[in-house]
């Protein structure tokens, strides 16, 4: 009787861990338990791919898988340990916040040049400040879609506008000393730098208000639903399942200068560049937040965001 054969490494993790399959294109990262992954360059990423800068501080495309992880790291400081966001077993041990979307986002940055930070054998690099995540629909189709789509029926929007290229934007964070101007500033000339690279035409997404009991964010569901909802061409709705109504107060009950102060900033943000948003709100339990749907066609931006970018994003171009 001959002996089994010795397990690999990767077998052996994956008795314990479901391996993390990506898709082709991308390097293949091991998940948790203290296995170092791959840091090495993301395919197709140029080197020079930074989309502004003011100051120390500079946005550009992650590069490696490395900074991916990096963003990861200071998604799970804000969702987790300064937010609400009840984290799985992965997350605890890896201390990132990451799913199977990462693999096929570009991953917009803001790093800080001036403040630095330790890297292995004693090197620092730049410290990452703020991030934002992007897929476009062209890379969505051939994988596993929006993710968007686990709560909103995006079907008949993306049917109704089939000459469009749509981006869908999320898990944006700042970190606490860094939440200013500037770095919101430059998120957003990312993205702008980004659509027009791409010949982006809308920006879809969700958007967070923290808390899961939609009776107690009445004042701003209500606000959004009777004042910013999406006309009946760009309108998506929340699966049924997940539903819940955001149509809480009468139009004539709402105080419109409370319900502003309501809202996150981003999506205070959101309103500024002229967003509207769909119908239903949907209580993600992990994140401890009610999500909304948030759609922004770019040809309807708000021109005064347009001019204050460029153009041709040309403003802050570093």
């Amino acid at each position: 009787m001959t002996a089994p054969a010795a397990l690999s490494p990767r077998r052996l993790l994956g008795r314990f861990v479901p391996p993390r399959h990506l898709p082709v294109g991308r390097i293949d990262v091991l998940p948790g338990l203290g296995v170092p992954a791959p840091v090495g360059r993301l395919p197709g990423t140029p080197v020079d791919a930074s989309l502004g800068r003011i100051g120390s501080l500079e946005v550009r495309l992650a590069r490696t898988v490395g900074e991916v992880k990096r963003a990861q790291e200071l998604r799970y400081r804000v969702f987790y340990e300064e937010m609400s966001a009840i984290a799985d077993v992965r997350a605890l041990m890896t201390r990132r916040d990451s799913d199977a979307f990462d693999a096929i986002c570009d991953h917009i940055l803001v790093v800080d040049h001036a403040a630095t930070e330790a890297k292995p054998f004693g090197k620092s690099r730049p410290k990452i400040v703020g991030t934002y995540r992007v897929l476009r629909q062209s890379v969505a189709e051939r994988h596993d879609g929006f993710y968007s789509a686990s709560e909103y029926d995006l079907g008949g929007l993306l049917d109704r506008h089939r000459g469009l290229e749509f981006l869908e934007l999320g898990r944006s964070c700042v970190l606490p000393a860094w939440r200013g101007k500037r770095t919101v500033e430059l998120l957003w000339q990312g993205i702008w730098a980004y659509v027009l690279r791409h010949r982006i035409g809308a920006m879809i997404g969700c958007a967070s208000l923290e808390g899961t009991d939609p009776s107690r964010l009445a004042l701003p569901l209500s606000f959004l639903h009777h004042h910013c909802s999406a006309g009946p061409d760009w309108r998506v709705r929340a699966l049924p399942e997940r539903y819940a109504t955001m149509d809480r107060m009468a139009p004539a009950a709402i105080d419109t200068r409370a319900a502003l102060q309501a809202l996150p900033p981003l999506v205070k943000g959101y309103l500024r560049i002229g967003a509207k948003f769909g119908d239903g709100a949907v209580v993600d339990h992990q994140f401890g937040t009610t999500d909304v749907f948030v759609v922004m066609p770019v040809r309807e931006i708000s021109e005064r965001y347009v001019t204050f970018y460029g153009a041709d994003a040309g403003r802050r171009a570093s």
